[in-house]
């Protein structure tokens, strides 16, 4: 996917995303605009119902207190004698006492009359024995009368318990199915907001794992066609040569000895690079399936490095002028490994510091025992060195760092691929800083021999 249709990609997918978005917050926004107004509704309803009740009782806790002032020949003004406080709670001051029987029929008859048709209770204070006397439970039945309930003392609302500091005479009535909650005082304990919330943190996951997808199937996309570049590369040299070498022989007039057994050694050595090349490849594949074979025995890891270091001073770094340098400070320094492995991992690191190098190669091999029971071996160059960003895929197989259309060195991105592949088999980790321009640094760290520290 090329950068022009990955960016519309993201635009269209942005903007999906925001109208889905934009279309959810105006629709839930609605939706709480019309529940607050049926809730408002619906509180000025219950607000109104409740205000008529309370004029209703207080009219008709007014008139028995008149007729029971009237019956007991007490003048009097009755002015603020009816107080509610609560919504279902009312009490009734007096000049005297009252037959708790008077009171119950004189209820009865009120709240008849101005169709008051809830279950109450009525408690009498008398101030003289400072005392409360119950009277009884009051139900409504049907749509006829009302009729006694007896129930325990117990059972009768602890608000007519509750003594006044008064010094007259009063009565309660409470009506316990009569209760003052709204809509509004109900939990919520789920909004439409959350859904919305939950909705963006799902979409924005889904979205960043697609373009995370999207992002790591273009950089594939990216390492295949280098790996092919690259292969196509290293394959037609020897190609080249073979069947240069090969047409050669052909055109011979007179056998020549030394040129037959030039070119034939010329056309055995590539087709030894050819079968090199492929192998590597094939080893790629069983390491990526997890199919690592190791041959486990116990060497010492300053002898591997001592001849690998023979081995590139003689055979490169003589023409090129550079040198390797060692500090071999490890006092254990046995591992138990496969030899072929090790070895193959100090000299590819060695490899790549002379390849990827245009001064003259100066290499810095150190080993150290940093902790009980580890030996590190530390591999310094002073070479092109690798970008912060590239850093991360250099482990990657197949993965090289771009050049674009350069190709002057050689290889498949399978070496550091094979080096981290091999460390980890071993129980070991492996380590890189890098700084453009002044070189790379590796640093490699696996677990020591405790059987023999010493050959």
């Amino acid at each position: 996917m090329s950068n022009k249709n990955l960016r519309t990609v993201i635009f269209l997918g942005i903007a999906s995303i925001l109208s889905i978005l934009t279309i959810q917050f105006f629709w839930i926004q609605k939706n709480i605009d019309f529940q607050e107004t049926n809730i408002a509704i619906q509180n000025r309803q219950d607000s109104l119902s409740q205000a008529q009740f309370a004029d209703q009782v207080t009219i008709a806790l007014k008139n028995v207190a008149t007729e029971i002032q009237r019956i007991n020949q007490q003048p009097g003004d009755l002015y603020g004698n009816v107080r509610q406080l609560t919504s279902n709670y009312f009490t009734v001051e007096l000049q005297d006492t009252l037959h708790p029987f008077l009171l119950e029929l004189l209820l009865k008859h009120e709240f008849y009359d101005h169709n008051i048709r809830e279950d109450f209770q009525y408690g009498i204070y008398d101030c003289f024995s400072d005392s409360i006397v119950y009277g009884d439970y009051i139900q409504f039945e049907g749509d006829s009368a009302f009729t006694n309930h007896s129930v325990s003392d117990e059972h009768l609302d602890k608000k007519l318990q509750v003594k006044l500091n008064s010094d007259l005479h009063y009565f309660s009535v409470v009506f316990p199915d009569v209760e003052n909650v709204s809509i509004e005082e109900l939990p919520h304990d789920v909004t439409p907001w959350y859904y919305m919330f939950g909705i963006i943190l799902f979409v924005l996951v889904f979205f960043g794992f697609s373009i995370s997808i999207i992002f790591r199937q273009k950089k594939l996309s990216e390492i295949k066609n280098d790996f092919i570049n690259n292969m196509t590369h290293e394959l037609k040299t020897p190609i080249a040569t073979i069947g240069l070498s090969s047409e050669t022989l052909m055109n011979l007039g007179k056998v020549d000895q030394d040129k037959l057994l030039r070119y034939a050694s010329i056309i055995y050595k590539e087709n030894k690079r050819l079968e090199s090349q492929v192998e590597r490849v094939l080893n790629a594949a069983n390491l990526d399936k997890g199919e690592v074979k190791l041959n486990l025995t116990t060497i010492d890891l300053h002898e591997i490095i001592e001849e690998a270091k023979d081995n590139f001073e003689f055979n490169q770094l003589e023409e090129k002028g550079g040198s390797i340098r060692l500090t071999l400070s490890a006092d254990q320094n046995v591992i138990s490994a496969d030899i072929v492995h090790v070895t193959n991992i100090i000299n590819n690191l060695i490899d790549n510091a002379i390849k990827y190098c245009d001064a003259i190669p100066q290499i810095l091999i150190e080993t150290t025992n940093p902790k009980t029971g580890k030996v590190t071996i530390r591999i310094k160059d002073n070479g092109k060195g690798i970008a912060r960003e590239n850093l991360k895929y250099i482990f990657d197989k197949f993965y090289r760092v771009p050049t674009g259309n350069l190709h002057d060195v050689k290889g498949f991105g399978l070496g550091l691929f094979y080096v981290k592949t091999i460390i980890e088999a071993l129980n070991g980790t492996i380590q890189v800083k890098s700084i453009v321009g002044k070189g790379s640094e590796f640093l490699i760290t696996l677990p020591i021999n405790t059987k023999n520290k010493a050959l």
